[in-house]
């Protein structure tokens, strides 16, 4: 049984000097579940927003999601498909 999901995950970076290396590193650990990227400077709210499409487990997921939100100045959420 494949008990692969597929879903977004938003990201936004309020600090980017502080966190963007750390950011791409965690993203690219997890590479092999991300099919798409796009990444967005937003210089109205001093923000960087970075949307993932990614297909993997909910472990997976969860793991990159929980390292990426416990950096600080970086918000993330998830949302996946039921099926």
């Amino acid at each position: 049984m494949d008990n692969k999901r597929i879903g977004t995950v938003s990201i936004i970076v309020h600090n980017r000097a502080e966190s963007a290396r750390r950011v791409n590193e965690i993203i690219s650990t997890y590479g092999e579940i991300v099919v798409g990227r796009l990444g967005l400077p937003y210089g109205a709210k001093a923000v960087h927003i970075i949307a993932l499409i990614v297909d993997g487990t909910n472990d997976e997921i969860g793991a990159l999601t929980g390292k990426l939100g416990a950096l600080p100045g970086v918000d993330v959420k998830a949302a996946l498909a039921k099926a």
